[in-house]
């Protein structure tokens, strides 16, 4: 379901030159036209924008720092980081259990 940036912004809760400026800064983001020529984002987008805003706000990454950290989330090296943790995870639940 594509959204338009007025439904952006609210879902975000952030103003429009902010939108704006992340979409500029993220080539990750990418926001199409409509037929009467307003941007709209796909649910992908406003997924890659809300975790760009827990990245900025939350965790404290410079912008340029935050899109590092999402081009890494994308690709597969994330992935591997992600398996090892769930490997790490399961062994700790093991090592609880038998204690």
């Amino acid at each position: 379901m594509p959204y338009t940036s007025a439904e952006a912004e609210r879902l975000l809760g952030i103003k429009n030159h902010v939108l704006r400026y992340w979409t500029g800064e993220m080539p990750l983001i990418q926001p199409k036209k409509d037929t009467s020529g307003r941007m709209v984002y796909s649910g992908r987008d406003i997924r890659l924008l809300l975790r760009l805003k827990h990245l900025l706000y939350r965790r404290r990454f410079s912008i340029e720092g935050a899109r590092t950290q999402l081009e890494k989330e994308l690709s597969g090296e994330w992935q591997d980081l992600r398996a090892e943790l769930d490997a790490i995870r399961s062994g700790l639940i093991e090592l609880f259990f038998l204690a």
